[in-house]
């Protein structure tokens, strides 16, 4: 799906000076080589007011980033997983204090990491089993290979779990790898970033009888006219999809990395709730609108109000900050002022975070730089595509709130 402005921006107060001076910022991003291109969405009281691109999609074969470039939007499907398991939640089917092992089994009898090595690792049962919530807070002690901070880290590499799934093996299968694995920490007591939303993901799986990618087209892209958003590009559209870079070593300038953005043109035999999908910033808008009017869309609705405003709260526990119960860090802002709802980064605190924003903003991002947030109070969506690797590259994020915020009116 494509997007454009359909409203002029100081009709919905937002000042076009300040606009443009947004555009230019990032514009200098592409210029000097850092970034291929990207697209801006700004929207504001339902209507888009900013739909600005520039620079190449693809810097080898000259194609310009256009309104229906496909972006792979990584762990910005979490926010979409997440809505799947609280529409199955809405319809009954599970409370978010049940433990997963109802439905997943392997996960019945999990062991904690105490201390040790690679080599050698002592364990200590789990006090408290994972449950559903814990899966949508990130506080269920699972982990990423990819964070390399921890020795349970190390171990779902040896494990083969790093920045891509192993070819040919199926969610259910992934999850009673991970199961076999420790976990970081007690289930509850800590925040760390993990494969808990492709967990989450295989519960959808289990508790709908569907396969995940069967769910989210029949419940969730169909319903909200998501037409460009899918698991993989196929060849006969691959010139639509943004190549995938990395910063170059030596001169900071984007630098091709197809063996793993190749990684898109072909069909997954996981479908990772956690960062399996590929969209359009259109179709992408689609489902930020749905979640600024709290779960409504042309007249339908995915959840219901009180859901809505019940997942973007701090459900930290204690009502603690990120900051307090990190388990490390891995993004280019800190977490000061920063809580966790069910699946989305939530804001306390704007001056203790240092970035300009309200309260009760919430957002996330993918690992190649896209990013997004919602701003019910001033009835604002902001998302940001480019095909950066990894998103602590640059401080895109923190910038594009700096400069989107003044436009306000």
């Amino acid at each position: 799906m494509t997007i454009s402005a359909t409203a002029e921006p100081e009709s919905v107060g937002l000042d076009p000076r300040q606009l443009a001076r947004l555009d230019a910022h990032f514009r200098r991003y592409v210029d000097d080589g850092r970034l291929a291109g990207w697209h801006i969405v700004i929207s504001r009281r339902g209507q888009v007011a900013h739909s600005s691109t520039y620079g190449l999609r693809d810097i080898e074969a000259g194609l310009p980033v256009t309104p229906d470039t496909l972006w792979r939007i990584y762990s910005m499907t979490k926010p979409i997983t997440s809505v799947a398991a609280m529409m199955l939640w809405e319809e009954g089917h599970f409370e978010l204090t049940d433990e997963i092992s109802k439905w997943l089994p392997e996960f019945a009898d999990v062991k904690v990491f105490d201390k040790g090595s690679n080599l050698k690792q002592y364990l200590v049962p789990a006090l408290e089993p994972i449950r559903v919530w814990h899966l949508l807070t990130h506080t269920s002690g699972l982990t990423y290979g990819f964070l390399q901070s921890s020795v349970v880290d190390a171990l779902y590499r040896n494990a083969g779990w790093d920045l891509v799934p192993l070819p040919r093996v199926s969610l259910a299968e992934a999850c009673r790898t991970w199961a076999g694995l420790p976990l970081l920490f007690q289930p509850g007591t800590r925040w760390g970033y993990s494969v808990a939303t492709d967990v989450l993901g295989r519960l959808v799986e289990v508790i709908s009888g569907q396969r995940l990618d069967e769910f989210f087209a029949q419940r969730i892209f169909g319903p909200l006219g998501m037409t460009d958003t899918r698991w993989w590009v196929r060849p006969e559209e691959a010139d639509r999809l943004a190549a995938l870079y990395v910063a170059n070593p030596t001169t900071g300038a984007a630098l091709r990395w197809d063996p793993f953005g190749n990684d898109a043109l072909t069909e997954p035999t996981l479908h990772s709730g956690g960062g399996g999908l590929v969209s359009t910033a259109g179709d992408y808008q689609r489902f930020l609108d749905m979640l600024l009017r709290e779960g409504e869309y042309d007249g339908g609705r995915l959840l219901g109000n009180h859901t809505v405003r019940f997942m973007t709260r701090n459900h930290l526990p204690g009502g603690v900050d990120l900051s307090d119960v990190t388990t490390g860090g891995f993004a280019e802002t800190t977490f000061e002022g920063i809580g966790f709802g069910l699946g989305f980064a939530v804001v306390r605190d704007p001056v203790a975070w240092r970035v300009p924003s309200t309260p009760g903003q919430y957002y996330w991002g993918g690992a190649a730089s896209t990013s997004f947030w919602v701003d019910p109070a001033e009835e604002l969506t902001v998302s940001f595509y480019t095909q950066l690797l990894p998103s602590s590259t640059h401080p895109l994020r923190p910038q594009l709130r700096q400069l989107v915020y003044p436009a306000l009116r």
